[in-house]
């Protein structure tokens, strides 16, 4: 048996508060303008490969990958 025949939904966990966050960066978001709150949440979605940092010099843009 295949894991792709074991494993038919493959969902990242994310908390409401994540989700939320999520459907508000629908279009490209300047990191500083985001409260610090914010902040940690978009750094715990970049770890989870749901969001995409662009830039080096002053964290400038973050972009939703994936919506939910």
């Amino acid at each position: 048996m295949k894991i792709n025949e074991l494993v038919t939904n493959f969902e990242i966990w994310t908390t409401n508060e994540e989700r939320s966050l999520l459907k508000k960066l629908s279009s490209p978001v300047k990191i500083s303008q985001l409260s610090e709150q914010d902040q940690f949440k978009v750094q715990t979605l970049i770890r989870k490969s749901l969001v995409t940092k662009i830039g080096m010099d002053d964290p400038s843009v973050v972009a939703n990958e994936k919506t939910i």
